[in-house]
C-alpha cells in the first residue's frame, strides 16, 4: 500500500502567463506558494476476490473490468501511461475540489507520485510535474496553464519562470520573520462556489481574443512582488497593494474570471480594511485571499462572517510518500 501527501498551491501573481500558448512566444513567471491543506492518494492491488479488476474512490465510486471504462478522466489516462493494472485508490482532501487551489493537478501529482512507488520506482519532482502537465493538458486535454502541476510537485514559495524552452523553479529568498509576516498578514475565506477552471479557462479565451497587454503587465507585477519580499527596505504591507493591482488586471482578462456575487465580496473586504486580495485560481469561484494588517482583521473577518474562514501556513515540502509498504505484483495469465 502507498499514501501520497501532495499540498495544494496558492498563486499571488502572474497567473495565466503560464499558459503555454502565451509564455511560448512571450515568456512567462508565477509567484505562487504551497500551504498546509493536502490531498492523499492510497493506491494499493486489488485483491483478486471481486468480480472487478479496478475499484476507484473519489467523489465517486467506480468498479470496472476494464480500464477502458474508467470514467475519470486522469486516473483512465494515468493508469494507460503507466501501465497500472488491479487497482484499488482512494482520494481524500482537506479543501474541495474545483476551488481555484489546483487541486486537480495536485490529484494528478500525488497520483502518479502513488503509482510509481507501487512499482518500486523513485520519480523525482521534475518527472512529477512533467508527467502530470502532460497527463492533464495533453492526454486528458484539459485548458490550462502548468504552474499547478509545478507548485505541487516541488512545493514552498517559488518564482516560477517559463520560456519557449520549458521552466525553471527559484526559491524566493526571503527571511523567515518576513515570511511569517506575509503569512499572518494573508486571510483566506471560501466563497461557497465551485467551477472546472479549465471551464473558465475555456469561457475567458472566447472572450476578446488579444489580452496580451493585460498579461504582460501582470508578468511585470511578478518582478515588483518579488522584490517586496527579498528587500527588508520596503513596507510589506505594498505586498498587499500589489494584489489589489494584479486582481484588477485578472478581471480584465475574461469575463469568467468574476461573478457580481464575487466583485461585492471583495468590494466589503477592502472597505473593512485589506490592502488588497484576489480571487485564487482561474476565476468564477472558489478561495478569496485579502492582505490585511494585524490591526484590521477582525474587521475583515466579520465582514466575511457569512463565509468559511480558513486558517493556513505555508509548507515547503511539495508531494511525498507518507507511507511505504511494498507489494509483489504478478500478471494475470
Amino acid at each position: 500500500m502507498i499514501i501520497t501527501k501532495t499540498p495544494f498551491r496558492m498563486s499571488f501573481f502572474g497567473g495565466g502567463t503560464d499558459m503555454e500558448s502565451f509564455f511560448k512566444e512571450n515568456s512567462g513567471s508565477v509567484l505562487s506558494t504551497t500551504f498546509d491543506k493536502y490531498c492523499y492518494v492510497n493506491v494499493r492491488h486489488l485483491p483478486r476476490f471481486f468480480d472487478y479488476s479496478t475499484e476507484l474512490s473519489y467523489s465517486k465510486t467506480e468498479r470496472v473490468t476494464s480500464i477502458d471504462d474508467i470514467q475519470h478522466p486522469a486516473i483512465r489516462n494515468a493508469m494507460k501511461m503507466l501501465d497500472m493494472h488491479e487497482i484499488r485508490l482512494t482520494y481524500e482532501a482537506d479543501l474541495p475540489a474545483r476551488s481555484g487551489l489546483g487541486t486537480s493537478s495536485s490529484f494528478a501529482v500525488g497520483m502518479l507520485n502513488a503509482f510509481y512507488a507501487l512499482k518500486g520506482k523513485y520519480a523525482d519532482k521534475k518527472k512529477l510535474a512533467d508527467e502530470a502537465i502532460y497527463l492533464e493538458r495533453n492526454l486528458c486535454q484539459e485548458a490550462g496553464g502548468w504552474q499547478d502541476q509545478i507548485a505541487a510537485s516541488f512545493g514552498g514559495f517559488n518564482r516560477i519562470n517559463f520560456n519557449a524552452d520549458g521552466y525553471e523553479v527559484l526559491p524566493v529568498i526571503i527571511s523567515p520573520d518576513r515570511k511569517k509576516q506575509l503569512n499572518h498578514n494573508l486571510m483566506m475565506f471560501f466563497t461557497g462556489f465551485t467551477r472546472f477552471s479549465s471551464d473558465v479557462q475555456k469561457a475567458n479565451a472566447a472572450d476578446k481574443a488579444d489580452k496580451i497587454a493585460q498579461l504582460k503587465e501582470m508578468l511585470a507585477l511578478v518582478d515588483e512582488a518579488e522584490k517586496v519580499l527579498t528587500d527588508k527596505q520596503i513596507d510589506l504591507d505594498e505586498f498587499g497593494r500589489l494584489l489589489d493591482h494584479t486582481w484588477k488586471l485578472k478581471r480584465q482578462i475574461g469575463s469568467a474570471v468574476s461573478t457580481n456575487s464575487i466583485d461585492e465580496l471583495y468590494a466589503k473586504g477592502m472597505a473593512a480594511g485589506a490592502l488588497g486580495g484576489k480571487l485564487l485560481g482561474a476565476g468564477g469561484g472558489g478561495f478569496l485571499v485579502f492582505y490585511v494588517q494585524p490591526e484590521h482583521q477582525d474587521s475583515v473577518r466579520w465582514a466575511m462572517r457569512d463565509l468559511m474562514y480558513i486558517p493556513f501556513e505555508f509548507e515547503d515540502g511539495g508531494t511525498r510518500v507518507i507511507h511505504y509498504t511494498p507489494e509483489t505484483y504478478e500478471p494475470r495469465i
